[in-house]
């Protein structure tokens, strides 16, 4: 059967045909396609395409509208594809493949969902995007936030993520900066005469090995930092002393800092150096004080259990909260083994985020069969 046939069908069934639709970064057409076909088919939907963005959206002046995202990419694939399933180490079925986790389950999901709700209780503005695992100017949600604002307004955004069945709320920020050192070139069998920069190094590594990461509450959820050497070049050739030398550091903030105010705290840590800020993207704070979310915080608690948690690691819920749009990750899988030769997910988590979900946009309580 194609992708288009199987939407209404098993929810894990869907997940490994949108898996084995090849479509590393780049190459999202095939799937964008299949994805468009399938919507197309629901006479509930307006369907909308920018490039390999696809935006589809229920029009019944619900009192408020929700956007369900998840990008269509994936990482290159490592002979992990087709998709196979088999019993996992306690004995669960899992779907192992590329995508499994990121985040073609969370794709699939929304995509069943989308053919199934033909009335939800709150009008959903689901989106499929290209271009996530690359470079951010190539990011079919950047694109779309850009070309269509409109298509992205909503009161709530939720992205479907790896979570491994959990919600996590927002995002820390994340920068880069080069600490550029200077030193005086000469002969190593003369070093007295040169200063070496990369031996000016080892203070920078010192600091920041001995830096003390902090754990910032937001909005009722603990976001811990972290400040990184990540890498470090210099030297000319292995008989001269080295002129110059860089250090590479990365900062995860916590969503309650700008980047400027990041970017601030790594010249204090790292003050009488010389430090040049190279990229940075904000964070995004959980917003799980506003409505809409405490309704989504109860309905999926209710079905997979456990409070909300902060995301570590940057998303593309701070798009949504670029555009005042609050915003939460929550989808199948371990992010632990996002782009892993290994990658595989628990069938069950599958289902029980759609039947979570299903249940939040419908308003009323899930079953076993609204999972299949």
């Amino acid at each position: 059967m194609s992708l288009p046939d199987l939407v209404t069908t098993d929810v894990v069934t869907l997940t490994q045909a949108v898996c084995d639709v090849a479509s590393v970064s780049g190459a999202e057409a095939a799937l964008a396609d299949a994805v468009e076909i399938a919507l197309r088919a629901c006479p509930h939907l307006e369907v909308l395409r920018d490039g390999d963005a696809v935006v589809a959206r229920t029009l019944l002046g619900r009192d408020h509208r929700v956007v369900v995202a998840g990008h269509l990419d994936t990482v290159p694939i490592r002979d992990n594809l087709p998709t196979r399933r088999q019993a996992g180490a306690d004995g669960a079925e899992e779907l192992w493949g590329r995508g499994t986790v990121d985040m073609k389950g969370g794709v699939a999901v929304a995509l069943h969902l989308a053919a199934r709700l033909a009335a939800p209780a709150k009008d959903v503005t689901w989106v499929f995007y290209d271009n996530e695992e690359v470079d951010g100017d190539l990011n079919g949600l950047g694109r779309v936030a850009r070309h269509h604002p409109d298509w992205l307004a909503a009161d709530f955004a939720v992205l479907g993520e790896p979570t491994a069945g959990h919600i996590e709320g927002g995002c820390n920020g994340t920068l880069r900066a080069e600490v550029r050192l200077v030193g005086r070139t000469a002969h190593s069998a003369r070093a007295w005469l040169g200063k070496n920069a990369i031996h000016d190094a080892a203070e920078v590594l010192a600091r920041l090995a001995a830096y003390a990461p902090a754990e910032i509450d937001v909005d009722g959820l603990r976001y811990r930092e972290g400040l990184n050497a990540v890498g470090i070049s210099g030297g000319v050739a292995g008989n001269m002393i080295p002129p110059e030398a860089t250090v590479t550091v990365n900062y995860r903030f916590a969503p309650d800092k700008s980047p400027d105010q990041a970017f601030a705290h790594v010249r204090e840590v790292l003050a009488g150096y010389d430090v040049v800020l190279t990229d940075a993207a904000p964070g995004a704070r959980p917003g799980l004080d506003h409505p809409v979310a405490q309704d989504f915080v109860a309905a999926v608690g209710a079905v997979t259990g456990g409070l909300p948690r902060p995301k570590y690691g940057w998303t593309d819920v701070a798009r949504f909260s670029a555009l005042g749009v609050p915003a939460v990750n929550f989808g199948p899988g371990d992010p632990n083994l996002a782009h892993a030769d290994d990658e595989r997910v628990p069938t069950t988590q599958i289902e029980s985020v759609a039947a979570a979900l299903g249940t939040w946009l419908s308003g009323e309580p899930a079953t076993e069969e609204a999972t299949r």
